[in-house]
């Protein structure tokens, strides 16, 4: 009976020492559950920020090659007209030369054309017909000619081939045209060869007169 009563006491006292334990271990269980609740949420933060930051990038990168993409169009849209204004430059150049040679076989007619048989006559006639024809067909096409007699020189436009001393026009103004010139659009296809005024130096004129005498 003695034996029996110690046996239940040190049950029960194990009992208790269990009861006492309970708490405490709880608690560290409960501790690394909440570390580990945090290291979770670190790490899912951390993938959250990692995610962002390549959204952020792949959104930089799409609106690079939008931006590449639309530079592109207004360059080949520049180009394609840059090709439709100016791709037949070369064919231009080439015109205009006849052109030349059809207004100075028209310049070297006299001016009186009474004594010329009637023939040659319709046949000049016919020459000017073509000529204006041909110059209203070249504006059509954006083609214009650089006539510019008693003009202010532009170096841009004319090529100054002489100089004319004179004092009846302002120096540097166009007094003689020796071949027209042509611009394509805003484009110069050949300047004009010209000869401009030069002012009359006095002095020399006076010792010019001096020898004479």
């Amino acid at each position: 009976m003695s034996k029996s009563k110690e046996t239940s006491k040190s049950a029960d006292d194990e009992k208790k020492i269990d009861d006492e334990q309970s708490p405490a271990q709880e608690k560290v269980i409960e501790d690394d559950k909440s570390e580990s609740s945090d290291s979770e949420e670190d790490n899912d933060n951390e993938i959250i920020s990692d995610l962002e930051q390549k959204v952020s990038d792949l959104k930089d990168q799409l609106m690079r090659t939008l931006a590449d993409g639309e530079n592109l169009r207004k360059r080949t849209l520049k180009d394609v007209e840059h090709s439709k204004k100016y791709s037949h430059i070369s064919f231009v150049k080439d015109l205009v030369s006849s052109v030349d040679n059809l207004q100075r076989a028209l310049e070297a007619v006299p001016e009186d054309t009474s004594s010329l048989p009637e023939p040659i006559k319709n046949l000049i006639i016919g020459l000017e017909i073509i000529e204006k024809e041909i110059i209203s067909t070249l504006e059509k096409h954006n083609v214009k000619q650089i006539d510019p007699l008693g003009e202010k020189f532009d170096y841009n436009f004319h090529q100054a081939m002489f100089e004319v001393p004179t004092n009846d026009n302002e120096p540097g103004t166009v007094v003689q045209v020796s071949q027209k010139g042509y611009i394509l659009h805003d484009r110069l296809v050949r300047p004009a060869m010209v000869g401009i005024s030069k002012k009359i130096d006095e002095n020399n004129n006076h010792e010019k007169n001096s020898e004479e005498n």
